[in-house]
């Protein structure tokens, strides 16, 4: 029970930073300055969390991370169109 409790959180953490990459590299492209500079926050609080887990975890541990990140970055690449899109229809 523990061992599937830390490797949702692992999966958790890794999905978050990961949603959060891939939201700033939409941004980067589009030049949209505070998204890029709130996403870049989160990306670095996220890590500063997970980073011992990961180092120090089991094969298992990797890759409920990795798994996560995978997901994050596909959730991440839908929310950043998404928003790209909503703000640029602000801004016409």
């Amino acid at each position: 029970m523990k061992q599937a409790k830390s490797s949702l959180e692992l999966f958790g953490t890794g999905l978050l930073q990961v949603f959060f990459v891939a939201i700033n590299t939409v941004f980067l492209s589009k030049s949209l300055y505070l998204g890029v500079g709130i996403a870049a926050f989160m990306i670095s609080m996220v890590w500063s969390y997970n980073v011992k887990k990961v180092v120090f975890g089991t094969m298992r541990d990797r890759v409920a991370y990795a798994a996560g990140a995978s997901a994050g970055s596909l959730l991440g690449l839908l929310t950043s169109e998404y928003l790209t899109t909503l703000i640029q229809n602000l801004w016409v």
